[in-house]
C-alpha cells in the first residue's frame, strides 16, 4: 500500500515540477530585465533565434524563425549592439527565453501583446 502512495506522490511532484518549467504568458513585471551586448546570433533548438553575449551567456526567441524573423534581419538590427531583454522568472531562477527584446530606440520583439509587434521589413 505504501508503495502505491509513494508512486502517486512521485507523479504529483513530477507533474508540478514539469508544469513550473513551462514558460507561460508572464507579464513584464514578472520578468528580470537584463541588458547585454549581442556578440553572436545563430539558429538553435527548433527554429529558435539565439543571441549570445560576450561572456558566453545566451538567450533565445522561441521558434523565432517560424514567426517571420530571420537571422540576417536580426543581425542587421542588433549584432554588436546593446539590447534590453525581458526574461521570465521561474521557480528555479531566470529563464533564457526572451519575452521581449529592444534596443534603446526600437522594440524588436515582444510576446507581451499581439498588437504592435514590429516586422523586420
Amino acid at each position: 500500500m505504501s508503495s502505491i502512495i509513494k508512486k502517486i506522490a512521485f507523479l504529483v511532484v513530477a507533474m508540478i515540477g514539469l508544469q513550473s518549467c513551462i514558460v507561460k504568458s508572464s507579464k513584464p513585471e514578472n520578468c528580470e530585465v537584463k541588458e547585454i551586448t549581442v556578440s553572436k546570433i545563430y539558429e538553435g533548438g527548433v527554429k529558435d533565434i539565439v543571441f549570445a553575449a560576450p561572456n558566453g551567456d545566451f538567450y533565445y526567441i522561441n521558434r523565432g524563425l517560424e514567426r517571420g524573423y530571420t537571422l540576417e534581419g536580426m543581425r542587421s538590427k542588433v549584432l554588436n549592439k546593446k539590447v534590453t531583454l525581458h526574461l521570465p522568472q521561474m521557480f528555479y531562477g531566470t529563464s533564457k527565453h526572451i519575452k521581449q527584446l529592444a534596443t534603446y530606440d526600437e522594440l524588436i520583439f515582444t510576446e507581451f501583446s499581439s498588437e504592435g509587434i514590429p516586422s523586420e521589413n
